[in-house]
């Protein structure tokens, strides 16, 4: 039987890198699988490569009518929601903390923080009225071993891990596990955003600082990302779960 077999599963920033290669997994595993991202042509595009088990569709994360609708929209397609994977994400670029402006620390923290709030309001009362569910909530090694040039997305990430620990506790009497991810950087369109420039020479920096010597891939995150939300997880909650090839040791 596969892992996901009758679940519905929600993936925000899915439509490419690390959100597209998890509901990739999900689909491949069973799930039937809501695309979100705020690209509507990437959403229907990643929704088509996945196949008939998907659904594409357009929200901004940090505004309150994008997240009900996707939500609604997923409950009116698929008749329930049982996982929601928050991944998306933005950065500034890697620069001293005084050079980032104060709309670019807003769109930040409104993105990858913001979104978590607006995404538990709106699928909570959901997973309740069902028994249960799970929140994936996608941190980083940022919010871990946080390094200079990226200070305001570091705490960010620091936000994410706690608040997934503290909805871990509070959500458990409805039978809702939550647990963050906590990525290495990988081969997606935010990597050079974090390197500053993307050259052979800071990825090479960046690789040396990576004891399994690679950065990571969409599959790690899927495949870590499956487990947490399969039943095989069913004991785990309030984890932060490091995919890093050892950079937080």
């Amino acid at each position: 039987m596969k892992r996901l077999e009758g679940k519905v599963a929600l993936v925000t920033g899915a439509g490419s890198g690390f959100g597209l290669g998890i509901a990739e997994k999900f689909a491949a595993e069973g799930a039937k699988v809501a695309i979100v991202d705020i690209k509507e042509e990437a959403a229907k595009a990643a929704a088509h490569q996945v196949g008939a088990s998907a659904l594409g569709l357009a929200a901004d994360v940090s505004k309150t009518a994008d997240v009900k609708a996707a939500v609604q929209k997923t409950v009116d397609a698929f008749g329930r929601l049982d996982i929601v994977v928050n991944n998306a994400g933005i950065s500034h670029r890697n620069r001293p903390m005084l050079e980032v402006d104060e709309e670019e620390f807003d769109r930040v923290f409104a993105v990858n923080v913001k979104s978590i709030y607006l995404f538990a309001q709106a699928a909570v009362p959901v997973m309740r009225g069902q028994g249960g569910g799970v929140f994936i909530n996608v941190g980083s090694t940022a919010g871990i071993r946080p390094r200079p040039g990226l200070t305001w997305y570091n705490g960010t990430k620091g936000a994410v891990h706690l608040i997934s620990k503290s909805m871990a506790v509070e959500l458990a009497p409805d039978r809702i596990r939550v647990c963050a991810l906590a990525p290495v950087a990988g081969e997606t369109p935010l990597l050079a955003t974090f390197m500053g420039e993307d050259t052979p020479q800071k990825r090479e920096q960046f690789i040396n600082s990576i004891p399994l010597g690679r950065f990571s891939k969409p599959e790690d995150i899927a495949n870590a990302a499956l487990y947490l939300a399969s039943d095989e997880a069913s004991m785990i909650t309030g984890v932060v779960l490091e995919v890093d090839g050892g950079r937080c040791i």
